[in-house]
């Protein structure tokens, strides 16, 4: 049989002036990676008080008597056995601060950002770039592919397998409370079930990573209804700017290019958002109650535990509806699509792996730094080289969410970020 293939519109057939666009080629995904890792290390280094200043440890001073003890049992030694005599600086004659310093720093920061920003771009551009793909491909019959539990099952199993891995040589947690990370493990992959059901039932790539990029607004809004809580104008106006952007994107497209989001797209991408709210308030009291009773996971404890329960709680729910017969089916009768899924699931797990080694080296304004301009970087490749068409509204849409999005991790650069409570 004929093998499936992509089309620029998930909703609408090609026409004879319309050319098939192909995958975007990994190597240049990413040298695209590298090239925005190297701008972004070029510009945090520019202010490494406020950015690296956490990252780097302190290195305590050698005291005199360090000194002093050395020598005498040199010079003891060395009436013994001329051959053998200790340097002060234990080894070479280098000085003992100078070599805890290179020991405790290793690598330049600078070069420990390119390699965490650089994989960060290069695995989830690659990621956004395989995720649009799947779900607009068409198969020889006509059929997409719509099973996005199935999809869920398969990227939490390769995390949990890179994080089973990472855990054994790390060293697992004991005591860990599993309770909650079963609660936010199954809230977690329900939302990014529901991402993938908004791009299965129509809505675009980049209207979806700027609707998600304003996660805040839910969490803004249980806030002032739950909690009491008092926001100030800048922030009002920042997801303001960010909701009122992905909807003018996603009115703004050229006549005569892709139809419209569908409805249902809409409402899929918005209960994600509501879900994200709530996940990240299951995630606070999982650290609370990992914190009661005195225990502290390691990052791939997280990891591995996290996608567990991911995994089972997709397993459940796409077997309950079928997904998993009708998702091997699909993949085998159009293997092409498979080979994407596969990498697809191994980018996340390579990706969060980057983010954790980003989380050990660097405080977390820098891995906000990256993952909110590498959503900027995914949208605007989609909209380069997936076929989307836009109109001059489309691009100032574009230019606010954008704006919204920067003006957020401004806040949080400049450090005048606030406690939310009453």
């Amino acid at each position: 049989p004929a093998q499936g293939v992509f089309i620029p519109c998930p909703t609408k057939p090609l026409t004879n002036q319309q050319t098939i666009r192909p995958s975007f080629p990994m190597p240049r995904l990413v040298s695209i990676a590298l090239l925005a890792a190297l701008f972004l290390t070029t510009a945090l280094a520019s202010d490494p008080s406020a950015r690296f200043a956490a990252s780097v440890p302190k290195v305590p001073a050698v005291p005199k008597s360090f000194t002093e003890a050395s020598a005498q049992a040199s010079a003891s030694l060395k009436s013994t056995d001329p051959s053998l005599s200790i340097s002060p600086g234990g080894g070479g004659g280098n000085n003992p601060q100078t070599a805890a310093v290179m020991a405790s720093q290793g690598l330049p920061d600078s070069m420990k950002l390119m390699i965490g920003a650089g994989g960060i771009y290069a695995a989830f551009l690659y990621y956004g770039s395989l995720q649009e793909d799947v779900f607009r491909f068409v198969g020889a019959d006509g059929t997409s592919f719509k099973q996005a539990w199935f999809l869920q099952v398969l990227e939490a199993f390769a995390n949990v397998v890179v994080g089973f891995v990472g855990m054994m040589i790390a060293g697992p947690t004991k005591g860990i409370p599993l309770t909650m990370f079963a609660i936010s493990g199954a809230s977690q992959v329900t939302a990014k079930a529901c991402t993938s059901l908004a791009l299965a039932n129509g809505l675009s790539f980049p209207v979806a990573t700027l609707a998600k990029s304003g996660k805040m607004a839910p969490v803004m809004a249980g806030s002032l209804l739950l909690g009491g809580a008092k926001y100030d104008l800048r922030e009002y106006l920042q997801v303001a700017a960010i909701i009122g952007g992905t909807a003018i994107v996603s009115l703004g497209k050229k006549k005569g290019g892709e139809s419209t989001s569908s409805s249902l797209g809409v409402v899929f991408i918005m209960l994600s958002l509501v879900l994200d709210g709530v996940t990240a308030g299951f995630q606070k009291r999982l650290k609370s109650e990992t914190a009661k009773v005195g225990v502290k996971p390691k990052p791939y404890d997280f990891m591995f535990w996290t996608n567990l329960f991911m995994c089972l709680t997709a397993v459940v729910i796409a077997g309950g509806l079928g997904e998993v017969q009708s998702g091997v089916a699909y993949c085998s009768a159009n293997p092409e699509i498979l080979s994407k899924i596969i990498k697809f699931a191994l980018c996340s797990a390579v990706g969060q792996s980057f983010i954790f080694y980003t989380i050990a080296n660097f405080d977390p304004l820098v891995l906000s730094t990256v993952t909110t301009t590498r959503k900027i970087f995914s949208v605007l490749l989609s909209i380069f080289l997936k076929g989307h068409s836009l109109s001059t509204i489309g691009w100032s849409g574009i230019a606010l969410a954008c704006s919204g999005i920067m003006s957020e991790l401004h806040l949080k650069s400049s450090g005048k970020a606030k406690s939310h409570t009453k």
